[in-house]
């Protein structure tokens, strides 16, 4: 598990992440987010879903993923990336038939699947909500390289009382599951919605 201090060193490791893997990619497509083509690896996960069923990357397939972590109570990031992406979709119009946005808890104290769904019901009906034990996510935050911290409670606070902190960034996947891009908090709503368009267009 990374963890870092506040949300400015979180955007620093974010965009020194994007120095290093932005060299490379579809060379005839002018990308406004980040080009991470081949420098992190395909979307590969197994985690507990709403109702008891177990969601995996093979469910996922044939659809551009917008892989985004977080948890429920966040009190700022992510009911803002979610209302973002909600957006997105919406101003992709018949283009977001494929389009998926999976969240994926990294306070699976507090989040059950099925309160995570709930949660991102309330956005967007074709997402899909996600968590598991600690080291499970500890595993998929470190395959792509997500920072994430789960803060003690304070003296005298209930046990379920407490902060999480972690990274921004939005992952975006193709149709067969390959790396493609990296939206940041700074990208705007029409970038976003540029780039997936090129996206679908060149994977179809």
């Amino acid at each position: 598990m990374f963890a870092f201090l506040n949300g400015r060193v979180c955007r620093a490791l974010l965009l020194a992440l994007c120095t290093l893997i932005a060299a490379c990619g579809d060379k005839a497509v002018n990308w406004t987010l980040y080009d991470i083509k081949g420098h992190l690896p395909d979307l590969t996960f197994q985690l507990p879903g709403a109702g008891g069923k177990t969601v995996t990357n093979d469910d996922l397939k044939g659809k551009t993923v917008l892989l985004f972590f977080g948890y429920a109570s966040c009190p700022d990031i992510c009911p803002t990336t979610m209302a973002q992406l909600t957006a997105v979709l919406q101003q992709l119009g018949d283009d977001a038939r494929d389009v998926r946005i999976l969240f994926v808890s990294v306070d699976p104290h507090r989040d059950t699947p099925d309160k995570l769904q709930a949660y991102v019901d309330a956005f967007n009906n074709q997402a899909i909500g996600v968590t598991g034990t600690e080291k499970q996510i500890a595993d998929l935050a470190r395959r792509y390289r997500v920072a994430y911290q789960i803060e003690k409670p304070r003296p005298g606070d209930a046990a379920d009382l407490y902060d999480v902190t972690h990274s921004r960034g939005v992952y975006i996947f193709d149709n067969e599951g390959k790396a493609r891009l990296l939206a940041s908090d700074t990208d705007s709503t029409d970038a976003i919605v540029k780039d997936l368009r090129q996206l679908i267009n060149i994977t179809q």
